[in-house]
């Protein structure tokens, strides 16, 4: 950033700051499974991933498609959710800025278990598995940490799935119990 001989330098740090928070490099090192990339492997990052803009209303993936990567949500909003009989929806998350989704889809080719769609004008920053195949071969030590990033996440949500499941039983028996009680 060029200096502004009349400007102090607290504001020009202030906003440096703020130019930096705007870059992709700053907004990767703020997802979860990038958090523990170093500046090096962040911009190496940066060249594999894929920018997109979404309309309000726009399909990004249907229930079924095969995946073919993840998704972060830049800025906009995606609703996620399953599609019931008669043409109606289950919401099952409303994402924002810093929230992704899809990342199963990193590990294997299968078909989505949900449908996502913008529900406003939306960029989204999305990892897709052939570049990450390929990158594994060029360049497998960044690609080891992105991987054990990604881990770490599917970890953190399967053990999250399970606890719900957990308790989403305790409550079916104890509202078994109950009405046998009645």
């Amino acid at each position: 950033m060029a200096k502004h001989p009349d400007m102090n330098p607290f504001w020009q740090n202030i906003f440096r700051h703020q130019k930096d928070k705007q870059t992709l490099h700053y907004f990767l090192s703020q997802v979860p499974m990038f958090a523990k990339l170093t500046t090096r492997e962040l911009r190496f990052l940066e060249k594999l991933v894929h920018v997109r803009n979404f309309e309000a209303e726009e399909p990004v993936f249907s229930t079924g498609d095969i995946g073919s990567g993840m998704y972060i949500v830049r800025t906009g909003q995606v609703r996620i959710f399953v599609p019931r009989h008669e043409g109606t929806e289950r919401e099952l998350a409303l994402l924002e800025p810093g929230d992704f989704f899809g990342e199963v889809a990193l590990t294997a080719s299968r078909p989505r278990s949900a449908s996502a769609r913008a529900t406003t004008a939306t960029v989204l920053v999305g990892l897709f598995r052939s570049d990450m195949v390929e990158a594994i071969r060029s360049h497998p030590a960044p690609m080891a940490k992105i991987l054990l990033g990604l881990n770490r996440v599917l970890g953190d949500r399967l053990l999250q799935c399970s606890l719900q499941l957990d308790q989403f039983l305790d409550d079916a028996e104890r509202s078994a119990r109950d009405q046998g009680h009645d």
